[in-house]
């Protein structure tokens, strides 16, 4: 009988200690195994954007077992005020919950519950509940833009590489878009995924000869808190030579048999800038 006490308390021991418990895999935005009731941070997002939390659907059961899709369902059990979740659909794999940022939440840390689900215990897993924390903050990215001058023909369009280091967990759009251009008014919407560099090329253009100064800015689609600006001055010229320096930053809009000819407009413009400063 003693005996028998001591295996009992000795195997409720080891699962306080979550030996041989079962366990979730987590695949996004972080990598991590949880058991029951504990904790990961997820990353840090912005006010009104979204992120998804991945989770393998396969587990391991509490006698150390593999059960293949033993995890049916992800949902959130708990959120902060304002917040919204999608549970992940039925069988999923991976399973994927999306969660919505209050686009009114103060910057600081949250706490969210999450509660991965064997449903009716067909696989005897019973539910998992883990805490993902996450910090809210508009200082999700990083933007580099060259150059800050740009010079082009009139009537030729130049190129501004803007390049993306997305540090938050979101994978909601950015837009680039320009503000003081008499003459162009266009916004581009990006996917720079979470924990990705990318560079993308925005075109500027004016008909007009002139010196034009104008804002570039990035920023998320889904919340103007989280936005860059940079000054750019545009220098447009009806020179010949200027437009052939254009082409070296422009945009190919003619068939593929042309780009020799662009190389060497552009080389003669290079050339022309050179001479002339």
């Amino acid at each position: 009988m003693r005996l028998g006490k001591a295996i009992f308390c000795f195997a409720g021991l080891l699962l306080m200690l979550g030996l041989g418990a079962t366990s979730l895999q987590i695949l996004g935005p972080v990598s991590a195994t949880l058991s029951s009731n504990q904790s990961v941070y997820l990353g840090k997002v912005g006010p009104g954007e979204s992120f998804y939390v991945l989770a393998n659907p396969n587990a391991t059961s509490l006698n150390g077992n593999f059960v293949n899709l033993g995890w049916n369902e992800l949902k959130a059990v708990s959120l902060p005020p304002g917040w919204s979740a999608q549970a992940s659909p039925l069988y999923e794999n991976p399973m994927k919950m999306k969660v919505t940022v209050s686009p009114n939440a103060s910057y600081g840390r949250y706490t969210l519950g999450i509660r991965s689900i064997n449903v009716q215990n067909y696989s005897g897993l019973g539910n998992l509940t883990f805490y993902g924390y996450v910090n809210v903050t508009p200082d999700v990215f990083a933007v580099t833009v060259s150059p800050l001058q740009v010079r082009s023909g009139a009537g030729s369009p130049a190129n501004i590489s803007v390049t993306i280091n997305n540090t938050g967990i979101s994978d909601d759009p950015f837009t680039i878009t320009a503000s003081g251009l008499p003459a162009w008014n266009f916004s581009d919407e990006v996917i720079s995924l979470h924990s990705t560099v990318n560079t993308f090329e925005y075109p500027v253009f004016e008909n007009e000869p002139g010196v034009y100064n104008f804002n570039l800015t990035v920023y998320s689609a889904t919340s103007r808190q989280i936005s860059k600006t940079f000054p750019i001055s545009f220098i447009v010229n009806e020179d010949l030579l200027y437009d052939y320096e254009a082409v070296g930053n422009g945009i190919g809009l003619s068939p593929v048999i042309y780009e020799p000819a662009y190389a060497f407009m552009s080389l003669l413009g290079y050339l022309y800038k050179l001479v002339a400063h």
